[in-house]
């Protein structure tokens, strides 16, 4: 595991020249590094890491996030936050190309800036790397445009506006992957319909495995894993298409559920919380309330009238 603590040790790994400045920097990639089989990097850094870029020499490539694998030519704008691990590893002997962008920034140089407080809200930061943003050419453009913008001012003299000119750059940047974010979600259709299609098939099958009784209800982070994305992808997804995050969505799949059993079943309520996971009967008739406005019991009563 290596940990790059500051920019300049992370410039130094990748034998490039010693950045302009200590906190934030642009580097335009053209590199090639070999890698043996079996080599295996794995890494994390204190700082953010924007990177758009395009790398051939692929096909025996595997990175990972946590301990999900995905084909490297699939993504083209990254973003990876302080802290997160990525892991890189080959089968076969091969020549890593990359070339293209990379904008990094330590959090101390937001300091006392209001991108400080915001920089997280943006939910991609949270993304696995495998979820990366699409760019069309004319974004792609656009997204350089700014990252050059940014590079001139690192390499200009410095000056009581630089600070303030890059941060107001760097949000625009922000914003505008969000947007194009978006527009991926509704773009990508057939993908996407194929993560809520499977992730129908996981709560049902988790819901009639019997495991709820055991392990509990499902949690955001058990069906995300499941589906092999973060938790902040599949909300993102789920409330583009359905206007639901995913613990609502479990919620409204468990009401269903709960539904279906007190209607063609027998068992008292406290069978029915229990098979579904609730460990508490309050907490099911405190949920099944704020759904239906009705109590079970009541809800019962009214399907046999």
């Amino acid at each position: 595991m290596v940990h790059y603590k500051t920019i300049t040790e992370w410039f130094q790994a990748w034998q490039l020249l010693k950045p302009e400045h200590p906190l934030i920097s642009v580097i335009k990639v053209d590199v090639s590094r070999m890698m043996r089989r079996g080599d295996t990097l794995t890494s994390f850094c204190d700082f953010f890491c924007i990177a758009i870029k395009r790398v051939s020499g692929v096909e025996d490539l595997k990175l990972k996030y946590g301990q999900q694998p995905y084909d490297f030519n699939e993504g083209i704008m990254s973003f990876v936050s302080p802290g997160q691990v990525t892991s890189l590893s080959v089968e076969k002997d091969v020549e890593i190309r990359q070339s293209g962008w990379y904008l990094i920034v330590h959090p101390d140089f937001l300091w006392n800036t209001p991108l400080a407080n915001t920089i997280k809200r943006y939910e991609f930061w949270d993304y696995a790397v495998n979820e990366s943003l699409f760019l069309a050419e004319k974004e792609e453009e656009i997204i350089i445009s700014i990252i050059q913008n940014i590079h001139r001012e690192t390499h200009a003299n410095i000056d009581k506006f630089s600070k303030q000119i890059i941060i107001s750059q760097l949000e625009s940047l922000l914003n505008y992957a969000e947007r194009f974010y978006n527009r991926q979600f509704i773009t990508r259709e057939k993908a996407n319909h194929q993560v809520l299609n499977r992730l129908e098939k996981v709560l049902n099958d988790y819901l009639n495995s019997g495991q709820p009784a055991t392990k509990g209800l499902p949690t955001v982070n058990d069906i995300a894993a499941m589906l092999h994305i973060t938790p902040k992808y599949l909300s993102s997804l789920l409330r583009m298409h359905t206007g639901q995050n995913t613990q609502r969505y479990i919620h409204e799949k468990l009401i269903e559920r709960a539904k279906e059993r007190i209607s063609t079943s027998e068992l008292s309520m406290s069978e029915i919380a229990y098979e579904l996971g609730f460990e508490h009967l309050q907490s099911f008739s405190r949920l099944f309330k704020a759904k239906t406005h009705l109590s079970p019991l009541e809800f019962r009563a009214s399907f046999k009238n």
